[in-house]
């Protein structure tokens, strides 16, 4: 009987690259559309982007990516959730977002969050680092640890 964590290294390289690349490209979509970081039909910026919005998507998109390439399927996606929902915090319009504008109100925002909402979304793009290297490091203790468990049965 194969586990959850057996499948990961039954899984083709090509596969998990496949299903990265496709998780990316949905993020970037998703997200870049809802932040309205491109003019699109569904969501208008009340807030000019500044310059580093699409390299911040584009980087913790790409950490997505990998991420749902590495991670095992037993494993939840909260560390790269957290992560990307603070690195959203520091990409999409502060006025836009409507949970922010109702806790802290447009003044407050534009003040406040607005000259350090860079800093936000590095903060998140370090955390989805983290994720990832967190993962990696699971994962190969779960390898040594199986590895170790399979000698000692011979």
């Amino acid at each position: 009987m194969r586990t959850s964590d057996s499948l990961i290294s039954a899984a083709p390289l090509w596969r998990r690259a496949g299903a990265g690349i496709v998780a990316a490209l949905a993020s970037i979509l998703v997200l870049g559309t809802v932040a309205a970081v491109w003019p699109n039909p569904f969501f208008i910026r009340m807030v000019p982007t500044k310059g580093y919005e699409i390299p911040l998507l584009l980087t913790q998109s790409s950490l997505f990516g990998v991420y749902v390439m590495v991670r095992r399927p037993a494993c939840g996606l909260r560390r790269m959730g957290f992560a990307s929902a603070i690195n959203f915090l520091g990409v999409a319009c502060p006025i836009c977002n409507k949970v922010l504008l109702l806790i802290f109100g447009a003044t407050a925002l534009m003040t406040y969050f607005e000259p350090v909402r860079l800093y936000v979304g590095i903060l998140g793009t370090g955390l989805g680092v983290l994720a990832i290297v967190t993962q990696l490091w699971r994962r190969s203790a779960h390898d040594i640890i199986g590895d170790a468990a399979q000698a000692a049965t011979r």
